[in-house]
């Protein structure tokens, strides 16, 4: 059996696999802005003073890191419409429990990548905007978290592109991503490498964007102060300045 590319086409170019690609990166930007939210209160927690703040958050870190992805979807879509009824209504949807299933696994490692870059600010930062009268939620605003961002940015575009991949996680509680859109076609027709190779080319063109995206956030945080070339034996100050200069000449005695 050959690849056939009119089967091909026809599945990368339907209605159902941009509807599958649209929900899998709406599912995974909106899991992963919640998993910031709730990742800077945890990592707030973990770099408390105090010790109850500090063991509620390690603990949550430990518990949302120790356990799969896929565990924690089952047990929000299947197990917890048993355990609490109120999930058993028509707005518990799909979307709702991978949304929240994916952000508070997600939560846990951003709350450590927060950790990370609060803690790469150097504490004079803090104490000099005390000493002008700053509040702590103004330092924290306005000192600790720009300057963090830069240290958080890499490690969490990184973390959003996982996210896009891990949406596939979906299916397995009936949502209709991009991966469930592929393997329906399969079911049909049974043609695996047609519709499996047409959603492999919608992640790998929007992990592409995202990708483009997050160097060009990383280039808008990027603070590189412009100096001089690096002075060489036989160069004066003044020609590493402006290398183009003609040398001064020397004063004979």
């Amino acid at each position: 059996m050959e690849f056939d590319t009119t089967i091909f086409w026809d599945a990368l170019t339907s209605q159902e696999y941009l509807d599958g690609a649209v929900l899998s990166l709406v599912l995974a930007a909106a899991a992963q802005i919640l998993a910031v939210i709730i990742g800077f209160v945890v990592a707030l927690g973990r770099v408390s003073k105090r010790r109850i703040p500090r063991g509620i958050a390690a603990v949550y870190v430990w518990f949302f890191r120790a356990i799969p992805t896929l565990l924690v979807l089952l047990l929000i879509w299947n197990a917890g419409p048993q355990l609490f009824p109120a999930l058993r209504e028509d707005w518990f949807s799909p979307f709702l429990a991978g949304l929240i299933g994916l952000a508070v696994v997600e939560a846990a490692y951003m709350a450590e990548i927060i950790r990370s870059a609060l803690l790469s600010v150097d504490e004079g930062q803090a104490l000099a905007a005390r000493a002008l009268g700053l509040t702590p939620a103004k330092v924290m605003r306005k000192v600790l978290v720009p300057q963090a961002i830069r240290v958080a940015l890499p490690p969490t575009g990184n973390e959003f592109i996982a996210m896009i991949k891990y949406t596939s996680l979906a299916s397995v509680i009936s949502l209709r991503e991009l991966l469930t859109t592929a393997q329906v076609g399969v079911s049909v027709t049974f043609r695996y490498a047609e519709y499996y190779v047409a959603a492999l080319v919608y992640y790998l063109v929007i992990v592409s964007v995202v990708m483009a995206l997050q160097a060009m956030l990383e280039r808008r945080y990027r603070w590189v102060s412009r100096t001089p070339r690096t002075w060489r034996p036989g160069r004066t100050a003044s020609s590493a300045l402006a290398p183009n200069a003609p040398a001064p000449k020397e004063v004979s005695a």
